[in-house]
């Protein structure tokens, strides 16, 4: 298993940082490099308890599919969501809000694990792990630009 932990700091309000999070549009936005679409499920708006969504993205050349549900959420503080299906072990990714003095500090536990024993360990630990940071990162990113300007 691996984990991924992020903290961004908005300066927007922690229900706008929330949405902004839940958001089917913004995040394709930020996948725009992979060309991730939602296919499936929920298609665009915010994602609520119970939503599921099917992704196709390309990554490493080859397009995949994935498929997450949202699986715990308490607004705006809180919400997880974990992976129904796709080429990964298993997926959970909490995000977590809080606010202070107009701030709002996003925290990400990504956690995930890889298929093919120790050949997925090794591609995780050269390859995989820096980029799922860099995709997460990237979300973030946009996250806070869209945020901001609300």
């Amino acid at each position: 298993m691996t984990e991924i932990i992020l903290y961004t700091s908005i300066n927007a309000p922690i229900q706008i940082v929330f949405d902004c999070a839940r958001s089917i549009d913004i995040h394709q936005l930020s996948t725009a490099k992979t060309n991730e679409k939602a296919i499936a499920g929920r298609l665009s708006g915010l994602c609520e308890l119970g939503d599921e969504v099917t992704w196709r993205a390309k990554h490493f050349g080859i397009y995949q599919t994935l498929s997450s549900k949202i699986t715990k959420l308490k607004a705006p503080f809180y919400f997880q969501d974990c992976m129904v299906k796709g080429a990964f072990s298993f997926i959970k990714h909490d995000h977590y809000f809080e606010e202070k003095k107009g701030v709002t500090e996003m925290k990400d536990v990504f956690s995930y694990g890889v298929p093919y024993g120790i050949f997925g360990e090794f591609f995780n630990k050269i390859i995989l792990n820096k980029y799922m940071i860099a995709l997460l990162t990237e979300r973030n990113r946009v996250i806070k630009e869209v945020a901001e300007k609300e």
